[in-house]
């Protein structure tokens, strides 16, 4: 009986790992292959070269960060704003997708493909925060600026090395996001401080 094959999610789940703690120059055939204690020659059973396990792990990752988030938001209760809160959640405070979002941002810098591939992604996620800020906002500028500051919030905490005096970074950032996902200046409020029912909250960092 032959040795067990290991599978191509493996060698994806093993190049995204390199990826987050390394940057893509650590993702190598030889280094994953010793990570998961086996021979490289399994490896081309599955990819045909080094570009194209890169780019089945662009593809593992938008699934997980796009595809899998909105799924789990669209299962989930409550308001628009909750799941927008759900979302941020998911893809900026797990220990997985976190490391991996930021390793593929500094990779986008220097290769085109990869800064298209992450200007698709991004673009799903500001979708989603302007449907859950246009529930409570109803100026179109207004809404693209909250939406902006949302997700600039919740990724540009993760560079930001300022101190918060008297403060902790997650009291911080919980007070952005009531400031950004309140209502509008002039709209009036039903309870909560949010217009129709709509309760306000924080943006996950």
């Amino acid at each position: 009986m032959g040795a067990l094959r290991t599978p191509r999610e493996t060698w994806i789940d093993a190049g995204l790992a390199a990826l987050a703690t390394g940057g893509v120059d650590a993702v190598r055939i030889e280094t994953l292959a010793k990570a998961l204690g086996v021979t490289k020659g399994g490896f081309y059973g599955y990819f045909a070269d080094r570009e194209a396990l890169l780019t089945a792990m662009l593809d593992t990752w938008e699934r997980e960060a796009v595809d899998n988030v909105v799924e789990e938001v669209t299962r989930g209760e409550g308001s628009v704003l909750d799941k927008a809160r759900l979302a941020g959640h998911l893809t900026f405070s797990g220990d997985r997708l976190l490391p991996i979002d930021l390793a593929i941002r500094d990779w986008a810098r220097r290769d085109g493909a990869v800064a298209e591939r992450l200007r698709r992604v991004d673009n799903r996620r500001m979708d989603l925060l302007r449907d859950a800020i246009g529930t409570i906002c109803s100026d179109p500028d207004e809404v693209e600026a909250r939406s902006l500051l949302a997700f600039c919030a919740a990724i540009g905490s993760h560079f930001l090395a300022a101190d918060h005096p008297g403060r902790t970074r997650e009291e911080v950032i919980a007070r952005a996001g009531d400031l950004i996902l309140n209502r509008a200046t002039g709209e009036r409020p039903d309870r909560a401080g949010a217009p129709d029912g709509h309760t306000v909250g924080r943006i996950s960092p």
